[in-house]
């Protein structure tokens, strides 16, 4: 893939991290965030990386906006609606696994995709376009349908599409409304990240051989299945390999697999084979799971890849 400008699109919310004794630490975070996030890390300076959403006009919106760009993070055409606000999380944490208490019905990320000709413009000029199935999720059926029309016609452009599913059944009215969504965006993918319990849990495969073979069927030729702590199964074309995690001590595994992705879309971006790029998404996933939150500061994730301090 040509190392030129990425968009990922979707949520990024205000997080609140608990550290067990009652102090609460406010951050940005979302899934499609995280990701950008790492390939931020991982790529040259001179990359441009945007997040496309939409904002509030409150200051809350106003402090995600400067923390972007202090972070050398873009938000390319992305509107600032008045009166709307962003979403907020909590992470409680029991050991290392966490959980989530969500406020995000009235999000402005949710209109994201309102205006097709801001979209559409966000995503010109593309080498490579991430989104996720929490993004369809949040989004109308009929901005859904926005937001893959500027997708392909960004693909059609030149564009790579990046995808993970993500399913999460708490934004999804019904198992059908999921599954149908997603198959409709995995006819625009070329690289798609699932998660194998998520695929287990929506489309019911038994192994993550039988994701790769379902989205093999239905197009994508670069296929990169996360199972956990288990070994990653990529797949490019005809060839399939088993990419070991590297084990660690974690202590909060909040956007362990969003970093795994952004590694692999950075490693791709610089010129790596899917293997070689898997095994550098373990070691960036790795490294996210021994912080709290879901980011890892850029020379943690750096120094995890074998890249130079920046």
């Amino acid at each position: 893939m040509a190392g030129q400008a990425v968009a990922s699109i979707g949520e990024c919310m205000l997080e609140l991290s608990g550290s067990g004794d009652g102090a609460w630490k406010l951050n940005y975070a979302g899934d499609t965030f995280n990701t950008l996030w790492a390939i931020r890390a991982l790529t040259p300076p001179d990359t441009a990386t945007d997040y496309v959403t939409a904002f509030g006009d409150d200051p809350f919106s106003a402090g995600q906006m400067s923390f972007f760009k202090d972070n050398g993070i873009g938000s390319a055409a992305s509107p600032v609606i008045p009166g709307a606000r962003p979403g907020l999380y909590a992470i409680t944490l029991t050991g290392a696994e966490r959980s989530f208490t969500y406020w995000r019905n009235d999000a402005a990320a949710r209109q994201l995709a309102d205006d097709q000709d801001a979209l559409d413009k966000s995503l010109q000029n593309r080498a490579l376009v991430y989104f996720s199935g929490i993004t369809l999720a949040i989004l109308t059926p009929e901005s859904r349908g926005r937001l893959l029309l500027a997708i392909d016609r960004a693909r059609q452009s030149g564009a790579r599409i990046a995808f993970d599913p993500n399913y999460r059944p708490r934004l999804w009215p019904s198992v059908q409304d999921a599954r149908t969504a997603i198959t409709d965006a995995l006819s625009l993918v070329d690289i798609a990240l699932p998660t194998f319990p998520d695929e287990q849990a929506l489309f019911g495969d038994s192994t993550p051989d039988g994701v790769a073979y379902r989205l093999s069927a239905a197009g994508v030729k670069e296929i990169v299945v996360k199972d956990g702590v288990d070994p990653a199964l990529v797949v490019n074309g005809d060839a399939s390999d088993l990419v070991p995690a590297v084990s660690v001590n974690a202590v909060d595994t909040t956007g362990a697999g969003d970093s795994f992705n952004g590694g692999y879309l950075a490693a791709r971006l610089a010129g790596l084979e899917p293997v070689e790029a898997a095994r550098q998404a373990h070691k960036v996933a790795a490294a996210t799971v021994q912080v709290r939150g879901a980011l890892a500061p850029f020379e943690t994730l750096r120094l995890a890849a074998g890249l130079e301090a920046s």
